[in-house]
């Protein structure tokens, strides 16, 4: 198995992502603090859409809309349940309109900015439970009428799930912040912290060890 086909799998399978995204649309986060509906849904320059976001709720509601997913699915493999992950996922988003006026780039994407509260939110979540989420857990999802499929489908996100428990909570949280919430090698970087050639060195062993195990 090639090993941008080990990330495929990985994207597909480990992180139960179709299944993520299809619970997703039903259980939509409610926001505490509505946005009136504008022009700025289609703002395609992210910079200048997020200087405005700091004094504009239109534009604060266009960057909700474009992230909230991948808050939610990076939030979703840190909680034990789709309710818990929705909770966080309108605290973060909370958080991120109180800090928007005070926000500085600073040389960091502000994808990597909004995935650090999104990070802190999720640790501060950990610890106040006390627990840690099994990661076959995340591969719960109702039976499609092909039977047959989604039970091999199962099996093979529990092979995943066990691979996934053995790594270390840092080499778990490269993933997820990868496939997951989808962000580079940099914007994972200036989110946890250190070079982008190291997190992709570490990510690229981190796959390759996972596809010798499930392999072996």
């Amino acid at each position: 198995m090639r090993l941008c086909c080990v990330a495929a799998w990985l994207a597909a399978s480990l992180f139960t992502f179709a299944a993520v995204a299809q619970e997703y649309p039903t259980r939509p986060v409610k926001m505490i603090v509505t946005f009136p509906a504008g022009g700025a849904a289609a703002e395609t320059d992210e910079v200048e859409l997020v200087r405005r976001a700091a004094v504009d709720a239109a534009a604060t509601a266009a960057l909700y809309e474009r992230y909230v997913a991948r808050v939610y699915r990076f939030l979703r493999v840190r909680c034990s349940s789709s309710d818990e992950a929705a909770d966080l996922t309108q605290q973060v988003f909370l958080k991120m309109a109180e800090a928007l006026p005070r926000y500085r780039e600073r040389g960091a994407p502000f994808a990597a900015w909004l995935f650090r509260i999104a990070r802190n939110a999720a640790i501060d979540h950990a610890r106040r439970q006390r627990g840690t989420v099994p990661w076959d857990s995340l591969t719960q999802a109702a039976a499609p009428d092909d039977v047959e499929a989604w039970v091999l489908d199962r099996e093979t996100r529990a092979r995943v799930g066990a691979l996934l428990a053995a790594l270390s909570s840092d080499e778990r949280e490269l993933l997820s912040l990868r496939f997951a919430a989808g962000l580079s090698s940099r914007e994972i970087a200036a989110v946890v912290g250190g070079s982008e050639a190291a997190v992709k060195k570490r990510l690229t062993r981190t796959i390759q060890r996972l596809k010798e195990q499930s392999n072996g």
